[in-house]
């Protein structure tokens, strides 16, 4: 980067550097972001509650702690946005929920607690569906966001408020959460990298919450960031991953460096087969895609084959079975009554795709995800990594999900398997990173990169070796 850019164009690698060394300060770099917030957020509905004052005043903190001799953190004056389905002291965590526009935390969520300790500096928060449950971000309380490339498309969902605010260069770094693709979908539609940590790396937990959610479908979301380099990205997880008590399931799992992995002793499995995916149609963009980062990853040095696989098509099934049961046994009538018309459609739909499941059939879902996990965890030792589409389909065209009768299902149907290659991910419990390559159409194109557990280390080496070679997408002005 050079002095001459602005300062919301920079990455936060750059300016934690910046600000650490006292050639920006930190208030400067806050500033220029919330003015470039100013300037674009009208044009695309991101950010839908703006922290302006408590920016600056942490920013004058940071500035002295750093004039003291005192470490500001790995994150030092970085410009960051977080999801408003987390908590925020003194934010409403919303989720999208008209009913919930009321809805204050007194205290932060583990995530947002370890993001301030890093140094960051909170610009604003980002919209989100409904309940955090489409793969489009529009709702009721705060409206839609749009895609920066093409107002007729999505930005992603749930994650679109983060996914959209980054990609114009509102903040450095963006926090998202992922059940079924929320943080790679976002970062596919908007030509950024999102990882999906390893359930256990980041721990969660929202004070507001009235219950626990769901066990099974609480076992495969987890918070991830999005990112417009890897070198962000790999920092802000770090940053993430700290200890929290009141999360039972985080892992004190070491988070290795992914600049000692070595290429060469590193074999890629890929899957660009509609019978990779349970049978479903691949757009040509999408095997463009993987094509082309095959091949990039092969001149990095990486040994990269296609394989037969244990089944990306058998893991989504399960996630199709179990989040239509949960959702319909422990969410439906409160969706039904606190949700706005889009998400009531789109949701019923999700919940319509697959049957009620039976006392005993429900009872086998936990062994069945064992079985799946062990069959994926055996072919990882020999492939630990796994290149694939992000969505079978390019992003799609907002309202899709909300269409009427039965053409309306079929069309969700047609989606729910073009998401294959992100739902599997959730139900085996592994990190996956979205890493763009270029452009389709003019829309954003990029691949899904798999690990074993606790190694994303290798998904931030591979997606770096890509990220090396595609062009350059991110930051844009709207369109």
């Amino acid at each position: 980067m050079a002095l001459s850019d602005p300062l919301w164009s920079w990455n936060a690698t750059a300016l934690a550097a910046l600000v650490k060394s006292r050639e920006a300060s930190a208030v400067e770099v806050a500033r220029a972001a919330l003015d470039r917030l100013a300037a674009v957020n009208p044009r695309i509905r991101a950010v839908t509650r703006v922290n302006e004052k408590e920016a600056l005043a942490t920013a004058a903190k940071l500035d002295a702690e750093i004039a003291g001799g005192r470490d500001a953190g790995p994150l030092a004056g970085v410009p960051i946005t977080i999801k408003q389905n987390v908590d925020q002291t003194g934010c409403p965590t919303d989720n999208g929920v008209v009913g919930w526009r009321d809805l204050v935390a007194a205290e932060d969520s583990p995530v947002v607690r370890n993001l301030k300790r890093a140094g960051a500096v909170i610009v604003g928060r980002t919209n989100t569906p409904a309940f955090s449950l489409r793969w489009d971000t529009d709702n009721a309380l705060h409206g839609p966001t749009y895609s920066p490339f093409d107002r007729t498309r999505v930005p992603g969902g749930s994650s679109g408020g983060a996914a959209a605010a980054l990609a114009c260069g509102i903040g450095a770094i963006a926090h998202g959460n992922d059940l079924g693709g929320s943080v790679r979908y976002p970062a596919h539609c908007c030509g950024l990298s999102g990882i999906r940590p390893t359930f256990g790396r980041i721990a969660a937990f929202n004070a507001t919450a009235p219950t626990e959610r769901p066990y099974l479908t609480g076992l495969m979301s987890v918070q991830g960031p999005l990112a417009r380099t890897v070198d962000d990205l790999e920092l802000a997880l770090a940053a993430m991953s700290g200890p929290d008590a009141r999360d039972p399931w985080w892992t004190a799992a070491p988070l290795a460096s992914s600049r000692e992995a070595q290429p060469a002793s590193l074999r890629v499995a890929v899957l660009d087969t509609p019978a990779d995916f349970g049978g479903a149609a691949i757009d040509p963009a999408a095997s463009e895609a993987v094509r082309t980062a095959a091949d990039w990853l092969a001149e990095a040095g990486f040994a990269v084959e296609r394989v037969g696989n244990p089944g990306f098509g058998a893991a989504a099934e399960w996630w199709r079975q179990v989040l239509a049961h949960e959702l319909r046994l422990f969410m439906r009538a409160l969706i039904e009554k606190e949700g706005d018309d889009g998400g009531r459609r789109s949701i019923g739909y999700m919940i319509d795709d697959r049957p009620p499941l039976a006392g005993d059939e429900y009872a086998r879902k936990l062994p069945e995800r064992t079985r799946l996990m062990r069959d994926w965890s055996v072919f990882l030792e020999r492939y630990p990594l796994v290149l694939s589409p992000v969505s079978l389909e390019p992003p799609l065209e907002r309202g899709h999900d909300t269409g009427e009768g039965e053409a309306g299902r079929a069309r969700y149907r047609r989606v729910l398997d073009a998401m294959a290659p992100q739902t599997a991910v959730p139900v085996l419990g592994l990190p996956a990173i979205s890493a763009p390559t270029g452009f389709a159409h003019g829309l954003p194109t990029g691949v899904q990169l798999m690990a074993p557990r606790f190694r994303e280390d290798l998904c931030f080496a591979a997606a770096r070796a890509i990220e090396i070679r595609a062009p350059r997408i991110v930051p844009v002005d709207p369109v």
